[in-house]
């Protein structure tokens, strides 16, 4: 057994980590968090000062039980999990356990923190550990405590209200308002008609266009044309003004220094990722875990490429930037460098939680030299992250903007454009943008002079629309929620997946749409908890955390600042809101064949259009709607036009009626008793003739190939989705390689089907079975905590009677005694 026992998160890392330290330690991994809040209510006790029942996660008892039996063997033990607040719980939840087990008592207990999983790294935290933050377990311990609160809180209200199943994060719902948000304003959009005006000039060394900047003497903006009358005018007075060239008025020209972006954080990694390779956010985590933890390279063994990804900060170590420069210099030239290094100052408080940014183990290990011991993703984001570090220690970019006037009479054009000077950083990463850069900034001009004629080829009119506010990208998102400071690095990810989930929102050419689902769920909750979807005060305990986190603020108090007033919101809520106003229900209109009123709403199965009202005396009608339909722009002709299905598409040559409708499976067609599926992509609402019957042709060719033998038993031999089989109804047997299914006798199939094993039910059948073990199961386990009620009940009583018995005798030798003394006075 090893003296000293280390514990790590992950098994990639025990692995990396274990070839560091010598035979005297032993590295294990945890796999993650070990324990976690019981999943039911009263996890959190807010009477009791909020303390928190935890659990050993059901999963993870093998890897605790290995841990404790190392543990009881080992002198000393050293704590070094990731160096966040996660990690400082998933530390302190180990220490607990293992303490609750006696296996502590008399070794020495120590915590390391690494940023990187190098061997210099790894030996210098094993000789200066230090105790557990109890700052940083209270800020996680507050953060987890709040999340549940509002989840088994916040969630049974939109049972009650909206739909059952649906749920609400404290963090994941402000995020989830932004996106509903920009969705509104997106329909709330009136696109504006403005015309450009771009003279088009022929120069012999580069043609380029100028645009026109001034109109009659007066600045020209962007709605001074806005109609094609106006335009055309305005461009036939300035071909007639021109003449057929341009003549250069005055050029100006100015230099100016483009500074590299700050290494990566966390955030800023997962918008790049986003831009440039097209990552998600929970992808480019996943990848960047894999570098950090270690990768295969060589006769090296496990590696660690970079440091830690959850981070906040920009800053590099001393020794990271003498090795950066050290490589620009090679690489690039002493040109490259600037005379200091470069300092880039963090945005967040906390950034001082995890030492680094994100930057490589080692700038000598160039893409090049690693990319054949990496997959494609890990080689995509490794170069990624490696130019973007060694960018950050080079010189500016210079840069030489030049804009020449073309005077025409009273009004004028500008043409600009950018060279590149000195291309500093520029020569090895440029920042990506989430908006379309101004061509401007990439344009190249001709060698011009005051005085120059440059030939006109055309004067173009050219006609534009105002465009709505973009969807929220991956990489937006994350820079909106970081700018509003909802959630930190390490929730980002999760934010968004448990969004997509849940499908609240989806992605619609890589943005986000909100669906009716999650509209609703946010509408509710804006309506009706607005403070606590607020961005302002969602950012404002997040503060309060990091306060937390850094000794300044105490959890419990912060806690009860949040709890009374958001369990009295909740109390309030439940009693007076409206499930019908809850479900954004809306009345369209009346539908004009039976007077009765239209409306749309939120379902169990999700929206749904309705002719009529429950309190009618006939049942109302319902229909779904269609796939890219939502329940809140959707209008009265539109949803009159769902209740026109089963449609009847016309007659087969054989005189039945061929149908297309909706039904329990999805869209359907149909004729006589043949039913067969429509392909999801197609809509019964528009599907024609022609097509409903090829999809009838299809079914019945597949059913009449299905059958290979038919027996008046009822045995069949039938061609199934993975081969011939024998089937009664009831069991299912396989055909022998070597017999040949059509030649199969009745006897054969009957012995076979005796041979085959009971098939499993499914469906509706084997959720019944399900149905009654459980129900099984809970009378038993009544019956069993009845029993064992009445068992204690009987034992209380059996107890309360001896302690009467006893306390009679007291009594009685009490009076005795009294009366002894008194006839002794």
């Amino acid at each position: 057994m090893a003296k000293n026992l280390l514990i790590v998160e992950s098994p990639a890392k025990a692995k990396t980590i274990n070839k560091y330290l010598g035979k005297d330690f032993k590295v294990l991994a945890s796999y993650g968090h070990v324990r976690d809040l019981i999943p039911k209510e009263g996890a959190v006790d807010p009477e009791q000062d909020f303390a928190m029942k935890y659990d050993v996660i059901e999963r993870n008892q093998k890897h605790v039980d290995a841990i404790e039996k190392e543990a009881r063997a080992a002198e000393a033990i050293y704590l070094a999990t990731d160096l966040d607040r996660e990690g400082e719980a998933i530390s302190w939840h180990i220490s607990e356990i293992l303490r609750a087990e006696g296996l502590l008592e008399g070794k020495d207990v120590h915590r390391v923190v690494f940023s990187e999983i190098t061997p210099r790294a790894i030996k210098a935290a094993v000789e200066h550990p230090r105790q557990l933050s109890h700052d940083l377990v209270d800020a996680q311990q507050a953060r987890r405590a709040l999340d549940y609160l509002v989840g088994f809180n916040l969630s049974p209200v939109l049972w009650r209200k909206v739909a059952r199943g649906l749920s609400a994060g404290r963090v994941q719902s402000p995020a989830l308002r932004m996106i509903v948000e920009r969705e509104k304003e997106i329909e709330a959009f009136n696109a504006q008609e403005y015309w450009t005006i771009e003279a088009d000039l022929a120069h012999a060394e580069t043609p380029f266009r100028a645009k026109l900047t001034r109109l009659h003497g007066k600045k020209f903006e962007q709605f001074d044309l806005t109609d094609e009358a106006t335009a055309h005018a305005a461009r036939e007075a300035l071909l007639k003004a021109a003449g057929g060239q341009l003549t250069v008025g005055e050029v100006g020209s100015r230099e100016r220094k483009r500074r590299p972006a700050a290494p990566f954080t966390t955030s800023t990694l997962q918008q790049e990722a986003a831009r440039k390779l097209g990552f998600s956010t929970s992808r480019t985590m996943r990848v960047a875990q894999g570098l950090y933890e270690g990768v295969a390279i060589g006769d090296e063994g496990n590696v660690g490429l970079i440091t830690y990804m959850r981070t906040d900060a920009t800053a590099l170590s001393d020794e990271a930037t003498s090795e950066l420069r050290e490589v620009i210099a090679k690489d690039f030239g002493q040109q490259a460098l600037p005379e200091a290094v470069q300092v880039y100052k963090a945005k967040s408080k906390n950034a001082q939680e995890a030492h680094e940014a994100i930057r490589p183990t080692s700038a000598m290990r160039r893409p090049a030299d690693v990319a054949k011991y990496l997959n494609d993703d890990q080689r995509k984001l490794y170069e990624l992250i490696w130019k973007r570090t060694v960018a950050c220690q080079m010189i500016h970019a210079r840069l030489n903007t030049v804009s020449v006037e073309f005077p025409v009479g009273d009004s004028s054009f500008r043409a600009t454009g950018t060279t590149v000077i000195d291309p500093g950083f520029l020569a090895v990463y440029e920042e990506g943008q989430d908006t379309k850069a101004d061509d401007d900034e990439k344009r190249r001009l001709p060698q011009l002079a005051k005085g120059d004629v440059v030939p006109l080829t055309d004067i173009l009119a050219d006609q534009h629309f105002t465009e709505p506010p973009p969807r929220y990208s991956e990489a937006s998102l994350v820079k909106a929620l970081e700018e509003f400071g909802i959630g930190r690095p390490s929730t980002y990810a999760s934010i968004i997946q448990v969004l997509l989930n849940r499908e609240y929102v989806w992605l619609d050419s890589r943005r986000f749409k909100p669906t009716d689902v999650g509209r609703t769920v946010s509408n509710f909750l804006t309506e009706h908890f607005t403070q606590y979807v607020d961005y302002d005060f969602t950012a404002k305990l997040e503060d309060e955390l990091d306060a937390v986190s850094r000794g300044e603020e105490n959890w419990v108090p912060l806690m009860q600042r949040f709890w009374k007033p958001f369990k009295d919101q909740v109390d309030e809520k439940i009693e007076t809101v409206d499930r019908g106003q809850a479900t954004g229900a809306r009345e369209l209109g009346t539908d004009p064949k039976t007077g009765k009123p239209v409306s749309v709403r939120l379902g169990r199965y999700g929206p749904f259009a309705q002719i009529g009202t429950r309190d009618d005396e006939e049942k109302p009608q319902f229909a779904s709607l269609r796939p890219g339909q939502s329940m809140h722009t959707i209008e009265l002709a539109e949803a009159l036009e769902l209740f026109k299905l089963p449609r009847k598409l016309g007659e087969a040559e054989d005189g039945e009626e061929v149908t297309a409708g909706i039904g329990r499976f999805g869209p359907f067609v149909k004729k006589g008793s043949t039913y067969a599926s429509m392909p999801k992509e197609e809509d019964p609402h528009t599907v024609t003739f022609e097509r409903a019957q090829e999809l009838i042709r299809e079914k019945l060719e597949m059913l009449a190939n299905r059958v290979i033998q038919e027996f008046d038993s009822g045995i069949q031999v039938l061609n199934g989705r993975y081969g011939p089989y024998i089937t009664d109804g009831e069991k299912n047997a396989r055909i022998p390689k070597e017999r040949e299914p059509k030649e199969l006798t009745e006897a054969e199939c009957v012995e076979l089907l005796a041979a085959a094993p009971v098939r499993k039910r499914r469906g509706a059948a084997a959720k019944k079975t399900a149905a009654k073990k459980t129900a099984t199961k809970k009378t038993a386990k009544k019956t069993a905590t009845k029993k064992a009620a009445a068992k204690k009940a009987t034992k209380k009583a059996t107890k309360k009677t001896a302690a009467k018995k006893t306390a009679a005798k007291k009594t009685s030798a009490r009076k005795s005694a009294g009366k002894a003394a008194s006839d002794a006075d």
